[in-house]
């Protein structure tokens, strides 16, 4: 009979050897600073066209209204830092766009004045104080808008608004049967109220606008005075 061969030994396996494991799960992915990113572009994006459209094709204030909401909505979504990043990459874009003076002008007073009503907003404050902060905003980013414009043009536009309001006051002296002619100090003051009117009208109706959004899409600000949800009631 033949003999079988002899059976080498088997050495174990290393310690270190792979084992059966489990299938890899996918990695983790944090999906809010993701999220955060796309909405603050797209509403950047958003708030830049809605200027262009409005240039080009000039709507009254149907469309001035919104240029600073996009800006206060990133605000109250993702806080103080996506909303300033909002502001810079719209002046940015509009810069590409338009030229560097075009996009100034978005960005003082209008990019501003999303993250600034954004901010009191978060803050529950009320509708007096942040209108009022927000006029002041408003009518300095007018004066600033008067002046860039005036150093591009080499002309000065104030020497123009001058001019056009004492002809409205002494028409309305006329009309009242005065006999008065308005002096440089009291035809400045008389334009800077009507810049300043002109900036509380606005703002509030900014307020309007985004408290009439801003309900549908589930974001609470603060409410309105009485006598303002009084006049919104419908029967």
């Amino acid at each position: 009979m033949s003999s079988l061969p002899p059976q080498l030994p088997v050495d174990p396996p290393p310690a270190d050897a792979p084992r059966d494991r489990p299938a890899l799960l996918p990695p983790r992915t944090d999906t809010v600073a993701p999220l955060a990113l796309v909405e603050t572009a797209f509403l950047a994006s958003a708030a830049s066209l809605i200027w262009l459209v409005n240039f080009y094709f000039p709507l009254g204030p149907a469309l001035r209204v919104f240029f600073p909401i996009p800006i206060a909505l990133v605000y109250l979504r993702w806080g103080a830092r996506s909303a300033w990043m909002a502001a810079i990459v719209s002046g940015l874009l509009l810069s590409v766009l338009m030229g560097p003076p075009r996009s100034i002008q978005y960005v003082m007073p209008y990019g501003l004045l999303g993250v600034l009503l954004g901010c009191l907003w978060t803050r529950k404050m009320d509708w007096g104080r942040s209108i009022a902060l927000g006029t002041l905003l408003s009518a300095t980013g007018l004066f600033f808008r008067i002046g860039l414009v005036s150093v591009l043009l080499g002309e000065d536009l104030w020497t123009y608004i001058t001019v056009q309001v004492t002809g409205l006051l002494e028409w309305g002296a006329v009309q009242l049967g005065l006999l008065w002619r308005p002096d440089l100090g009291v035809v400045q003051g008389f334009a800077a109220l009507m810049i300043t009117i002109n900036g509380a009208v606005y703002v509030f109706a900014v307020h309007l606008v985004a408290w009439a959004v801003f309900d549908r899409l589930g974001l609470r600000l603060p409410p309105p005075p009485r006598w303002v949800q009084t006049l919104l009631e419908t029967d």
